[in-house]
């Protein structure tokens, strides 16, 4: 029943040592391999948690650098794994090497059976608990979900969250201001399925995406005949979310003469397909967003003022992801659980420098940059890990703030990396304590401090 039992990768070139291995360890399924390109071979086939590994290896048998070379290609292929080290040659020069290298423990030859097995045991229970760990760390806790899919932990977005809660039943129109995929459609949702118009239709339209000429049509409909092509009468968008909501996104780029169409509309609550001539009663509530600077289009002439007031009786701002601390690792393991399952199951979660990574990144793309990032790493990878490498971010594009006054710069600096160590440690006080550096109770004072919730 091999098939069950934890693997075991033993590399190492004594044949006789390999035997007494193998049948020493009846818990394991022992798989054997001589040399680095064996070892490789096995370690991607066979995926083992635990490996011992004898540094003095062919062609250098007398050496250690073959086994080191090893011992760097299984970090880099699957920095997971417990590896053990061997070797008689130097051993405390080799023991502190090999550590700093990544290795788990090690031990000096001649091998004692027992010790070994015991180390080997011990290494084998902690990878199971360092896997639990990742697994409950992939499920986003309830509490860090609002309006119903949104993921976040940042008093920025929970206030935007709260906002939209208060504002969903009051039935006025709410224009989202923010940039580029900073999640706008979906606050939108959030802003429809807390109404009391849920049961009704969304329906999304980015003016920005639809021809000038076209855009008529799509958000009024036509009559059959109104104009060639028109075969057939066709409700637009309006009329399609009677009772619902209709969201305009990129609503910046609806041309002048379309604008008046639509304030009429807001004012009247009724419309005119094209070619016809029935006033047509719409029951629909607006939410609008846009990532443009609408008072400077107000004052260049491009965007009417009286509409600007009526689609912005409620203004939210949405924050930049960048804005949002611990947010960004949140996120990515939201879509690498959802992207894994998909495309790519072997991979189990991101290592520490793919998470260091994303917390350093500035995401001028903000959810939709990490979305994409994520995405483009899990079908990459190729160990149960995602490293910094397949996130391909390069370095670091974050820009540094001067800031005059000691103490806020301090109080800032203070919460972002709090923030981002608790979302890294799922809410967890001692791992956070831990990840900062500091004890439980500094930890506990620097949150009543600043008034922050683990």
């Amino acid at each position: 029943m091999s098939a069950h039992k934890p693997k075991l990768l033993v590399v190492e070139d004594d044949d006789g040592l390999q035997a007494q291995l193998k049948w020493a360890y009846e818990d394991f399924e022992v798989v054997p391999a001589r040399d680095r390109a064996s070892a490789l071979v096995a370690l991607r086939s066979e995926m083992p948690d635990v490996v011992t590994l004898d540094l003095g290896l062919p062609p250098d048998p007398d050496g250690t650098a073959e086994g080191f070379a090893v011992l760097d290609a299984i970090m880099a292929l699957k920095p997971d794994t417990k590896v053990i080290v061997a070797s008689g040659h130097g051993a405390r020069e080799s023991a502190l090497e090999a550590i700093q290298r990544g290795a788990y423990d090690f031990y000096q030859k001649p091998v004692d059976i027992d010790t070994l097995g015991l180390i080997v045991s011990r290494a084998y229970r902690l990878h199971q608990i360092e896997a639990e760990n990742r697994r409950l760390s992939e499920k986003v806790d309830e509490d860090k979900t609002v309006l119903g899919r949104m993921i976040t932990a940042a008093p920025e977005m929970m206030k935007v969250a709260r906002t939209i809660e208060r504002v969903a039943n009051a039935d006025v129109s709410v224009m989202l201001l923010g940039a580029s995929g900073t999640g706008k459609e979906l606050l939108a949702r959030g802003v429809h399925e807390s109404s009391a118009r849920r049961e009704g239709a969304f329906v999304a339209i980015n003016c920005a995406a639809i021809p000038e000429n076209l855009l008529e049509s799509e958000l009024f409909g036509h009559e059959k005949g109104a104009f060639t092509g028109a075969v057939k009468t066709t409700e637009g968008k309006i009329e399609m979310a009677n009772g619902g909501t209709l969201f305009l996104d990129e609503v910046g780029d609806i041309p002048l003469p379309l604008q008046v169409k639509l304030l009429r509309f807001l004012q009247e609550r009724t419309i005119e397909r094209i070619g016809g001539r029935k006033a047509i009663a719409v029951d629909t509530r607006i939410v609008c967003a846009t990532h443009q600077n609408l008072e400077a289009m107000i004052a260049a002439g491009t965007f009417r003022e009286d509409l600007f007031y009526r689609l912005a009786e409620i203004v939210v701002r949405i924050p930049t992801l960048s804005e949002r601390a611990g947010d960004a690792v949140l996120l990515a393991k939201h879509f690498l659980a959802r992207f894994a399952s998909e495309m790519n199951p072997q991979v189990k979660g991101f290592a520490p420098d793919a998470l260091a990574a994303i917390d350093s990144w500035n995401w001028p793309g903000n959810v939709r940059e990490l979305e994409n990032r994520v995405k483009r790493a899990v079908i990459m990878a190729e160990s149960k890990l995602v490293c910094a490498d397949d996130l391909d971010l390069g370095e670091s594009n974050g820009e540094t703030e001067t800031m005059l006054n000691l103490k806020a710069a301090r109080e800032q600096a203070d919460r972002r990396m709090i923030r981002q160590a608790l979302a890294r440690s799922e809410g967890n006080i001692s791992q956070t304590a831990k990840l900062l550096g500091i004890s439980r109770p500094t930890l506990y004072d620097l949150l009543k401090q600043y008034d922050m919730q683990a």
